[in-house]
């Protein structure tokens, strides 16, 4: 998947490992990590669901971030195992970015679960990036308020 976003790369980096900021476009899951090579991240709605576990494999702020990615939602998922997911943030003139987002390494058949969602994360993460704004896509609110209601 690829997208241009009016952005830094500094500012896209801080979008994609901040908590808070990660959930405004992410189905309203956060990801948890040290954002170091090798340390362990996890993704999910405190207090509801566990989305996804992984490791970071590499973490080169603010140009690649590649993750190994476990899907957690469903004995469904569950079963397909570990893939990867590497961003690439590539800077564009003096105020844009490329953000390259691959997600490879699935099995043979693998559920489109695992890689449906990208074009509604990325979106949302472009509009947030641009507008400040939450973008309304059918799985952008999937969770929202829920940590607050358990």
């Amino acid at each position: 998947f690829e997208i241009f976003i009016k952005t830094t790369p500094e500012r896209l980096w801080e979008a994609i490992t901040d908590p808070e900021r990660r959930a405004r476009y992410s189905f309203g899951v956060q990801t948890h990590s040290d954002w170091t090579r090798g340390s362990d991240y996890k993704s999910g709605v405190p207090g509801v669901i566990d989305i996804a576990e992984g490791e970071n494999l590499e973490v080169a702020p603010p140009r690649r971030l590649v993750q190994t990615f476990t899907a957690l939602w469903s004995d469904e998922v569950k079963g397909e195992g570990a893939s990867r997911v590497t961003w690439e943030i590539e800077p564009v003139g003096d105020d844009s970015c490329r953000l390259t987002v691959i997600h490879d390494q699935l099995k043979p058949g693998a559920s489109n679960e695992l890689y449906g969602g990208w074009p509604q994360i990325l979106s949302g993460l472009k509009t947030l990036l641009e507008t400040g704004e939450d973008l309304t896509t059918p799985g952008s609110l999937r969770y929202a308020g829920a940590a607050e209601g358990s």
